[in-house]
């Protein structure tokens, strides 16, 4: 079913309030969207989880993610705002709550979700343990490699080798020359190699060199949090991260255990370009290399 997204603010605005009660650690009610223009049809939306993207044009609109559960009518009211068509998709990037917590919200609106056939997996097991989400929550359409739309140009969701998560996709606006690269690509600090949910430190060089290939001088990229980039930025990201790597490699050929690579500070001389946490990061990429030496 697909109908125009205005008649349903006041339910959402119900369903979000629910989740917000249940979700009792979190104080969403000070969070606000934010809209930034790409292109003419292209536009991304920032509030408390990854950067949301949006497509509109006359043959209805597609959705990037869904941040949290209890931000949805927000997210619906600022895609109003930018136009009355009708939703046509919803496409998840990955796993992670902040990119996949609305999605029951849209589903029981109507709004099929698009996924890599290994969050629908991971969503119905249960992330990193946790309880297996409702069978509203869980993408509705899955692929394996690719999938194509025809939806007011060419889009195309690419999966990507396992990098940031084990169904991580990229979403690419042929005609626009846009890139959503999720997670796998961000400018706010390191990025995170969830172990626990199939990342990889030798897949997150691999995706973000397919980014690289996909993308040209002029592709403007959204990153999964963070702001518009373009390919060179990419290629600075991957060659941190391929320095970083070599180091740990060494730490980890030497024996050492996660406390001692940690105590080590292997990015003590980046971290005050790339954000001044490395732990989650480091801990990933130990995780990564130690199994890869097993």
């Amino acid at each position: 079913m697909v109908t125009k997204i205005g008649r349903f603010s006041g339910v959402l605005a119900a369903f979000a309030a629910a989740t917000a009660v249940a979700q009792s650690g979190d104080n969403f009610a000070d969070v606000e969207i934010s809209t930034h223009s790409v292109t003419e049809e292209i536009f991304y939306l920032e509030g408390r989880g990854g950067n949301i993207g949006v497509l509109a044009g006359s043959q209805g609109i597609v959705l990037i993610d869904t941040e949290f559960a209890p931000l949805t009518d927000r997210l619906i009211a600022a895609v109003e705002a930018i136009s009355d068509a009708p939703i046509r998709f919803v496409i998840n990037t990955h796993v992670h709550p902040d990119h996949t917590g609305g999605n029951e919200n849209f589903q029981t609106m109507g709004y099929p979700v698009v996924a890599h056939d290994n969050v629908r997996v991971r969503m119905a097991h249960g992330i990193n343990g946790g309880n297996p989400s409702s069978g509203t929550a869980l993408p509705t359409m899955t692929f394996s490699d690719e999938l194509g739309l025809d939806i007011n140009q060419r889009v195309r969701l690419i999966k990507v080798p396992a990098s940031h998560t084990d169904g991580d996709v990229y979403v690419h606006f042929v005609d626009s020359n846009v890139l959503h690269l999720g997670d796998v690509f961000r400018t706010t600090g390191y990025p995170v190699i969830d172990f626990g949910n199939g990342g990889s430190a030798a897949g997150t060089l691999a995706a973000l060199q397919l980014a690289i290939d996909l993308a040209g001088p002029e592709t403007v990229i959204i990153p999964g949090h963070g702001l518009l980039s373009s390919v060179d930025d990419v290629r600075e990201f991957r060659a941190m991260i391929a320095e970083v790597m070599a180091r740990v490699s060494a730490l980890v050929d030497a024996g050492m255990t996660l406390e001692q690579v940690l105590a080590a500070a292997p990015t003590a001389d980046l971290d005050a370009r790339w954000g001044g946490s490395p732990e989650r990061f480091l801990t990933g990429m130990y995780q990564s290399l130690a199994a890869d030496n097993r």
